[in-house]
């Protein structure tokens, strides 16, 4: 007589993967908001992690609009790069391989770290 366990696990759902900024990026961001925060420039920010890309919205006071966002698109490695800064606008401020030198566009004394 064979006895078979009927009792299953319960069905895993599947988690679909997202993009985020890593340690040492989120720390190169919050090093150029805290000064500007610390200027009087910015005051608040949002973080938004998507399928296809990270965001990192920087507000001046409470709005609907950030005045900047910081982006992460993985998609985009390869080509232009994958960080982007946009203004409240829309319109693409700059755009590159290394999160640093993109972020010049923000903190020109942003001291890039080879």
């Amino acid at each position: 007589m064979v006895h078979t366990n009927e009792t299953s696990a319960p069905p895993t759902r599947r988690i679909d993967p997202i993009v985020a900024f890593d340690k040492r990026e989120l720390m190169i961001i919050l090093n150029v908001y805290g000064k500007k925060v610390g200027a009087g420039e910015w005051r608040d920010y949002a973080m938004d992690f998507l399928k296809d890309r990270a965001l990192f919205s920087i507000y001046a006071r409470v709005s609907e609009r950030p005045l900047f966002v910081i982006e992460k698109n993985p998609k985009l490695r390869a080509k232009q790069g994958q960080y982007l800064v946009t203004n409240q606008e829309g319109r693409i401020l700059k755009r590159g391989h290394e999160l640093p030198q993109v972020l010049r566009v923000l903190d020109p004394d942003l001291v890039l770290i080879g």
